[in-house]
């Protein structure tokens, strides 16, 4: 890490990434290089077998072992709307939160033009979803159920595998949004069992590989249709798009570097565990929530129980507006944090920060409480400008 950064942005993306990641990274350029499915020599071959490996691994990583339905795409963006445009049509109705990110809301909002119908059922301010609110929303052409693991805004974790078993004696497919979670709370869905349901993820939050890599990993129950057509290696003599996982949701050339990469992060979590990163995360917004309420003019959102929530945290000064109180946290004191409204609107509406938005502080495996302790002293004396 360098010298006096205070790295409080892992929601956003992860930094460090552990050294077998840059490894990786260096061996693919150096060794394989090739170009996956398009030739027949050996360095496409290398190639082919490595994003395979990293399916197999992601696989591992889930507990999922039908690898075919575990399909790669540029970031978790992309995965959503592959789910949503496939799945939703002009007609059918979709039920979601008041908390969600622009990469489910956007694409909601865009096919709410052509027909779809949206129930937005409410969080708390804390964050909190009564699942009988999802219960009772249920209509007949309810087509798909997607929302969040946990808040990106506040962090709160929502019940989803109460919501995979209400939606799967529903037949309805679930989405959810793990860009949050994959990698440091566990997702506790069992693919085999509640197979009306997607995990979307994202690889370079804290999965910690890098970005430019997602994916799904998709329920034998659903069945997706690509959003984007081409070449895929396979079936090259027809100018259809294969019909088959995970050929036909993987047009063009695949993000192997970045698979590389992956392979070793996923390595590197199914090695120091999932729980063990978990319980480290927790004592950080401990440590944080704890010290920061003593902050006189600091105001706290969301639950303030690590155990319900991701780890990390939205505040406000009440002397300084987020932007300001960010760029002297950056320019003063090294802090890298996230200010604004996180791309998400609707949360900042629910905890009544909208506008302006809030101060950000997500943290990972890769900080410790010194490094907490640095940015309470801190945020102490900017409090105190008048």
């Amino acid at each position: 890490m360098k010298k006096n950064i205070y790295y409080f942005d892992n929601s956003a993306t992860t930094w460090p990434k552990p050294e077998c990641v840059l490894n990786n990274l260096k061996y693919f350029l150096n060794e394989i290089g090739g170009s996956p499915g398009r030739s027949g020599h050996r360095m496409s071959i290398a190639a082919s077998r490595l994003i395979e490996e990293t399916r197999e691994t992601v696989g591992k990583f889930f507990n999922y072992d039908d690898t075919s339905r575990i399909i790669f795409t540029k970031n978790i963006t992309e995965s959503l709307n592959i789910c949503i445009f496939s799945l939703l049509k002009a007609g059918d109705h979709v039920i979601t939160t008041n908390s969600e990110h622009n990469s489910v809301m956007r694409p909601l909002r865009f096919l709410e033009k052509k027909g779809l119908k949206i129930t937005i059922v409410k969080c708390n301010r804390f964050g909190e979803l009564d699942i009988h609110d999802i219960k009772n929303s249920i209509v007949k052409n309810t087509k798909m159920v997607i929302l969040t693991h946990a808040s990106n805004v506040i962090g709160t974790i929502l019940p989803i595998e109460e919501i995979a078993n209400l939606t799967f004696k529903k037949n309805i497919p679930f989405v959810i949004d793990c860009a949050q979670t994959a990698g440091s709370v566990p997702i506790g869905i069992n693919l085999g069992k509640y197979k009306n349901c997607i995990i979307a993820f994202t690889g370079h939050k804290a999965m910690l590989g890098p970005t430019g890599t997602g994916g799904l990993c998709i329920g034998k129950d659903v069945s997706l249709k690509p959003l984007v057509f081409g070449g895929t290696g396979s079936k090259s003599d027809e100018d259809t798009q294969p019909n088959f996982l995970p050929d036909s949701l993987e047009s063009g050339t695949m993000n192997v570097l970045g698979l590389a990469a992956l392979k070793a992060s996923v390595n590197y979590l199914l090695k120091m565990g999932v729980d063990k990163i978990r319980e480290h995360e927790k004592n950080l917004i401990t440590r944080f929530i704890e010290e920061a309420s003593k902050i006189k003019r600091i105001e706290l959102y969301g639950t303030k129980e690590a155990e319900k929530q991701a780890s990390l945290i939205s505040f406000n000064l009440k002397n300084l507006s987020p932007s300001a109180a960010g760029l002297i946290l950056d320019k003063k004191y090294s802090i890298m944090c996230r200010i604004g409204l996180h791309c998400n609107p609707n949360a900042h509406k629910v905890i009544g920060t909208f506008p302006n938005g809030t101060i950000r502080f997500s943290f990972s495996y890769f900080n410790n409480l010194k490094q907490i302790d640095y940015a309470i002293e801190k945020i102490k004396e900017i409090s105190r400008i008048e």
